[in-house]
């Protein structure tokens, strides 16, 4: 009888322990799809900022010398316009459905809207309120936290941006360096 609920006690816990596994997987699984999502929709937002509009940045107080510390920034990648970007970022994850990973049982979110009103194929999305609004909150929140740090890489950095900053930088995709970089 003893062992029989000692049995039962230990499935129980068993059972416990993979579920808040598999819920701690799920909540980092929406945070770096909020992230990649993030960083997909800067650059897209960056991309569309003509590249020949420049902006002076830096004082312009004269120095002893007569001169002024004034230099000139493309306004796409200037910080008041990187601000003003992640301001609406996350409206955009409502464009976005969750992907299962059959093989890891991993997911992942893809753009489920075109940017250009052509037609998808979303035969391998699920459509849901719940991920996209869970998305959009995780998205809120790594840009509330992260603000000084997204700024800073979209700023300086071109190359590889989500993985620098999603995985290396926040941690937020440990396991999504072994991803496609497009899987977005």
């Amino acid at each position: 009888m003893r062992e029989a609920a000692l049995l039962l006690a230990s499935s129980v816990f068993l059972c416990l322990l993979l579920g808040l596994s598999q819920a701690a997987r799920q909540g980092q699984d929406i945070r770096c799809g909020a992230c990649r999502a993030l960083v997909d929709e800067m650059e897209w937002a960056i991309s569309q900022v003509d590249p020949k509009k420049m902006i002076q940045t830096g004082s312009f107080r004269i120095n002893p010398d007569g001169s002024q510390s004034i230099r000139e920034v493309p306004l796409a990648r200037s910080e008041g316009n990187l601000l003003e970007l992640m301001e609406n970022v996350c409206e955009r994850m409502e464009d976005y459905g969750e992907h299962s990973d059959s093989s890891t049982n991993r997911k992942s979110y893809i753009r489920i809207k075109s940017r250009s009103g052509e037609p998808m194929d979303l035969s391998e999305a699920t459509l849901d309120s719940r991920v996209t609004s869970s998305l959009k909150f995780a998205c809120e929140t790594i840009a509330e936290q992260n603000e000084d740090e997204i700024i800073e890489f979209f700023a300086h950095e071109t190359e590889n941006v989500k993985d620098k900053l999603c995985s290396k930088r926040t941690d937020l995709c440990d396991h999504a360096l072994k991803m496609a970089h497009d899987e977005l």
